[in-house]
C-alpha cells in the first residue's frame, strides 16, 4: 500500500503541476510487494485530435527493478514502442544492471484495494504479424475470447486446445495483440495468461503487436 501512496504523490505533483496516470484494475494481484525499484511513467497526452505516450523516466536506475506506470487509455500501439525502447536501453546496459534487476507493469488491484505488479522482463515484443510457421493465439480488441485460426477460444482454455492438436513438429506458440486494443484491455488478458498458460510454458513466448 505504500508504493501506491508514493505514485499518487509523484503524478499529482511532479514537475509542479497536475499529472494523472490511470491505471488499469483487476480483481487479483500476481506480485503484491517490489523493493528496489524506479518508477517509469508514460502519460496519456492529447494535441489537437492526437493521442501521444509521454514518457517520464527521469528516476529509473539500470540497477533497479523498474514499475511501468502507464495510462491504461492508451493504445498498444503507442505504448508498446516506449516499452521497447526502454527495455533494449536496460538490457544493453551491462555494466550497470543487476541480474535479478526485473521489469513490472503496475495496475490496481480492486477487491485487494493495493498496487500489484504484473513481471515483464522475459517478454519480447515485436510489431508485426507472426509467420506462418508460428501457432498463433489472436487477442482482439473488445472480444473476450481469444481467436485460434476460425475457433474461439476462451484464455482458460489455451493450453487444453493447444495440447489437443496432434502436430507432426511442434510449432513455436506466439500471442498477437491488436494494436488498437487499450493498455488495460492488454493488462487483463495478460494476467488471465499469467494464471492460466505462462507458468505451465518452458519459455515466455515473443508477443507480437499488429
Amino acid at each position: 500500500m505504500k508504493y501506491f501512496s508514493l505514485i499518487i504523490i509523484f503524478v499529482l505533483f511532479s514537475c509542479g503541476k497536475k499529472e494523472d496516470v490511470l491505471l488499469p484494475k483487476s480483481n487479483v494481484t500476481i506480485v503484491k510487494d517490489v523493493e528496489d525499484l524506479s518508477p517509469i511513467y508514460i502519460f496519456f497526452k492529447t494535441e489537437g485530435k492526437d493521442t501521444i505516450a509521454e514518457v517520464n523516466r527521469k528516476s529509473s536506475i539500470i540497477s533497479t527493478n523498474w514499475i511501468f506506470n502507464i495510462d491504461k487509455r492508451l493504445p498498444l500501439k503507442l505504448v508498446i514502442p516506449e516499452v521497447m525502447k526502454l527495455q533494449e536501453k536496460k538490457r544493453a546496459d551491462s555494466a550497470h544492471k543487476k541480474e535479478k534487476a526485473e521489469n513490472y507493469y503496475s495496475y490496481a488491484d480492486s477487491i485487494g484495494k493495493n498496487l500489484a505488479f504484473l513481471p515483464f522482463t522475459k517478454v519480447y515484443y515485436k510489431m508485426e504479424k507472426p509467420n506462418k510457421e508460428n501457432f498463433v493465439f489472436y487477442f482482439r480488441k473488445g472480444k473476450e475470447k481469444v481467436l485460434v485460426g476460425n475457433k474461439e477460444i476462451k484464455i482458460s482454455e489455451i493450453l487444453q486446445h493447444f495440447y489437443s492438436i496432434k502436430f507432426e513438429r511442434v510449432p513455436d506458440v506466439v500471442f498477437l495483440f491488436d494494436k488498437n486494443m487499450s493498455y488495460e484491455e492488454y493488462i487483463q488478458d495478460k494476467i488471465l495468461l499469467q494464471k492460466y498458460v505462462s507458468y505451465n510454458l518452458d519459455k515466455l513466448p515473443v508477443e507480437f503487436i499488429f
